[in-house]
């Protein structure tokens, strides 16, 4: 992106993600892309990988519920301080999804690889985990630096096709304000495309101000940019405002059964409403 482009809209965003695409979100507090999230139910984007990076909560239970993952990557997929995700639960023990369990150290390391263009990394922490008897995209070898007797894990490393987040500021230079997230820099270095959804428009360029410019995201890595604001919600953005808790719990009572989700769908995503208007 570059300063001679207008921000997207948030439909001609998310047509941006592919069906079948590996599909990137970051933890809670890293600024889920909730408004685009219920855009691509709306769009109806099926087969989706999901990549939890490395811990997702009511996002990942959404797009889960709504039909559009096949695959789903993650160290947890985690409502909050509630529970497991209701649809994820279900979605695993009915077997409608692949699950490729992992850990947040393991799914770090991938992307971490991944941006510096690596075609693996190395892990010690997971000998003796029982995941290596199903990752079968893992590998143990001896450490060859060593003397012999020091197994270490080789793990692939993570390139996702696409990598969606929520923002407090984008620029028109196609800059955008992480807060510090260096979460989100490493997963958009790995990433083929990164979308971001902003609350607001910075007025000049981010990376030309003294007291931003440490905390911004270059627009070498930017893909495109929708200004949507409250784009976040009912999750927290940061430095914004916190999460619609009372919202979320509400969803994670109706989402535990297949009625009640659709109840949900209806009313928050098909409908686009807000808990405080309905």
């Amino acid at each position: 992106m570059n300063g001679s482009q207008a921000f997207k809209s948030l439909d001609d965003l998310v047509a941006m993600v592919d069906s079948g695409s590996m599909l990137a979100i970051p933890k809670d507090e890293s600024g889920p892309a909730m408004a685009a999230t219920r855009a691509l139910i709306r769009r109806n984007v099926r087969d989706l990988h999901l990549l939890c990076a490395p811990v997702c909560g009511m996002h990942a239970d959404l797009l889960i519920g709504a039909g559009c993952v096949k695959t789903v990557e993650c160290g947890a997929v985690v409502i909050s301080e509630i529970g497991v995700g209701p649809r994820f639960s279900e979605a695993v023990r009915n077997g409608t999804i692949e699950l490729r369990d992992s850990t947040c150290p393991a799914i770090h390391a991938g992307l971490q690889a991944g941006e510096k263009g690596q075609p693996f990394t190395v892990l010690r922490g997971l000998i003796g985990s029982d995941l290596l008897k199903i990752r079968n995209d893992w590998r143990v070898i001896d450490n060859p630096f060593g003397s012999g007797g020091d197994p270490v894990v080789l793990l692939p490393a993570i390139n996702p096709d696409v990598f969606i987040f929520h923002a407090a500021y984008g620029d028109r230079f196609g800059n955008v304000w992480i807060a510090g997230r260096r979460d989100l820099a490493y997963v958009a270095h790995a990433s083929k495309r990164t979308l971001v959804t902003v609350e607001e428009i910075w007025d000049g360029n981010l990376l030309h101000d003294e007291h931003m410019a440490a905390g911004s995201l270059s627009s070498v890595y930017v893909t495109a940019i929708a200004h949507v604001p409250h784009g976040g919600w009912p999750m927290s953005l940061q430095h914004r405002y916190p999460e619609d808790f009372a919202h979320i719990k509400e969803y994670a009572r109706l989402a535990h059964t297949a009625d009640g989700f659709a109840d949900y769908l209806s009313r928050f995503v098909v409908n686009e409403c807000r808990a405080d208007n309905d």
